[in-house]
């Protein structure tokens, strides 16, 4: 069901975006990449919002977000190492050189203003080992081993949340390391680290 719906919404962008004509003949193979490369992109604004505000808090924001981590996300969608069929879907319709310039794409823009539903709070229990990762500001750094990590200030508490429980529980496994510190940490500290985070 979910896959037919997007792939009706992908069919009709793709469609509309090949009727365009292109600006010369000489153009048309270049030009006709590009759009096509573009209507792909669109369709991810149907869950992660095209003003950068996802249409269901459990949707990250990825507007602005590390491009590093983004392209990390979008290989471990294609391979199934992270699970979640939409994602996997959309992933496939990138080509292996679509895929970091799809990345790039969603990082220069800007993060969407903090919505007003969720409060900050004081810092929590525990939160400071997010900071070892994601840096002092928890806007997400490039590691020394050369991984990024994401930005967390400002995130969905929804998504937040759920994350942190997918990997505490291993239902998310693409990352061993946040596995591991998950585990260690109880429902309701998490549930208050991800209040403060999508507050700050």
């Amino acid at each position: 069901m979910i896959t037919n719906h997007f792939s009706t919404v992908f069919g009709g962008l793709a469609l509309a975006v090949a009727l365009a004509a292109p600006a010369s003949a000489a153009d048309a193979p270049v030009a006709g990449v590009q759009r096509e490369a573009s209507a792909k992109l669109l369709v991810c604004n149907v869950c992660h919002g095209g003003n950068g505000i996802p249409s269901n808090p459990s949707v990250p924001i990825i507007w602005g977000q590390q491009d590093g981590y983004l392209l990390k996300q979008l290989h471990d969608f294609d391979k199934e190492d992270r699970k979640v069929e939409v994602m996997t879907w959309m992933t496939r319709t990138l080509t292996q050189d679509e895929q970091a310039p799809a990345a790039t794409n969603f990082a220069r823009k800007a993060w969407p203003a903090k919505r007003t539903n969720v409060a900050a709070t004081a810092a929590p229990r525990g939160i400071a080992v997010c900071q070892s990762c994601h840096s002092q500001n928890y806007m997400g750094a490039v590691q020394a081993e050369g991984m990024t990590t994401p930005r967390l200030a400002g995130q969905n508490y929804e998504y937040l949340v759920e994350t942190m429980r997918k990997f505490a529980d291993g239902e998310r496994t693409n990352n061993g390391d946040m596995v591991q510190i998950m585990k260690g940490i109880s429902a309701a500290d998490r549930d208050a680290m991800a209040k403060y985070l999508a507050g700050l």
